[in-house]
């Protein structure tokens, strides 16, 4: 979200973030939600790579290892990602070939030793806001029910039930949805995603401090329950 001026900005902020050990419990179950979509890879992306390594083969030429095998790594995440942007496998998955195109043509654009993964979840990014701003019409999920499907509880005690957590991500602002995915499910810093998404490092600590606020609100709880010594302790329990 961009803000009109500072005053507004500094409104949106005034809440407090929320006590470390919540958003530990809170990242970790986000986390486990995105992991339990990022254990199958779909034998098109494999078979794409080896189709691009082969015509460079044919050229005389050879791609770096280390960028063939940190796209194969990446591809899980790329993949989690999409389907957080579209919330339609189909279009996730064209998406994600679409961002291994693109990064095969430009990889000598890449800057070994920097993070790969943020370089190829910006090409995502701004593959799927260029194909928004040409589609006149959007399909939408109206009843949720993909959205639904997208996440399976991996442990039905957890205290945090995922299919609630996904129902939450769902409602959040797409800018506040994508900042705390990438923090807190990718692992990506501040700054990694403030290059991904072209905004200052201050806006992603406003979204993802807004997103998590927020998250908590949907899921219920109320400022009694986050600053009690029941939710801090089941937070740290699992931390342990």
């Amino acid at each position: 979200m961009l803000y009109p001026n500072a005053a507004a900005a500094t409104s949106a902020e005034a809440k407090p973030s929320l006590p470390s050990a919540v958003q530990q419990h809170l990242g970790r179950h986000l986390r486990d939600a995105y992991a339990a979509i990022e254990t199958t890879i779909p034998d098109g992306f494999l078979a794409l790579i080896e189709r691009l390594e082969a015509a460079l083969t044919e050229q005389g030429r050879t791609v770096e290892p280390e960028f063939r095998d940190g796209l194969l790594a990446a591809l899980p995440s790329l993949r989690a990602f999409a389907l957080s942007l579209t919330n339609n496998a189909a279009r996730a998955d064209d998406l994600v070939q679409d961002t291994i195109l693109r990064a095969w043509q430009n990889q000598h654009r890449f800057q070994p030793g920097t993070n790969l993964n943020a370089w190829l979840f910006t090409i995502l990014r701004n593959a799927f806001y260029s194909e928004q701003r040409k589609r006149m019409r959007e399909v939408q999920d109206e009843d949720g029910s993909y959205a639904a499907r997208l996440f399976t509880a991996p442990d039905q005690g957890h205290r945090l039930d995922v299919q609630d957590l996904r129902a939450g991500l769902a409602k959040l602002p797409p800018d506040q949805r994508e900042a705390l995915i990438l923090v807190g499910a990718e692992g990506l810093s501040y700054e990694e995603v403030a290059r991904i998404c072209g905004v200052a490092i201050g806006t992603i600590k406003s979204r993802v401090n807004r997103a998590r606020n927020r998250l908590a609100d949907l899921l219920g709880y109320t400022d009694d329950d986050l600053s009690s010594d029941r939710m801090i302790q089941s937070a740290m329990s699992e931390s342990a």
